[in-house]
């Protein structure tokens, strides 16, 4: 199973709160991904919108730097959720570089098309 790394809480301004992920936390999850952590999800508070450009960057440059290993990162306060996409994203090898919002709500079954 995965390794989630709970980031957080950090500022509601946006801006802050990038300057404040890339000083203090960056250096954490760069060091749990030299230490082997694949897949890693990192988890972060819900943000709103603001928040999406910069976490979504730091994902997909993480994803970069360290591949073959793989990072995502999922953005929920809600445990169930959480640990929903964890499981789908186990089971989801070729999955990184993703920020994936979560509302805990679930998506209910998969309906196929008939015939």
């Amino acid at each position: 199973m995965s390794e989630l790394l709970h980031l957080g809480p950090l500022s509601d301004d946006a801006l802050e709160a990038a300057a404040d992920f890339h000083a203090r936390l960056l250096p954490a999850v760069e060091a749990t991904l030299s230490g082997g952590a694949d897949p890693l999800t990192l988890v972060f508070l819900p943000g709103g919108h603001a928040h999406r450009a910069w976490r979504l960057a730091a994902v997909q440059g993480l994803a970069r730097r360290f591949a073959p290993s793989r990072v995502n990162a999922v953005e929920s306060d809600e445990p169930e959720a959480v640990a929903a996409a964890q499981r789908w994203l186990d089971g989801a090898g070729g999955v990184t570089g993703q920020l994936l919002v979560l509302d805990g709500t679930g998506a209910g079954g998969v309906l196929y098309p008939l015939g």
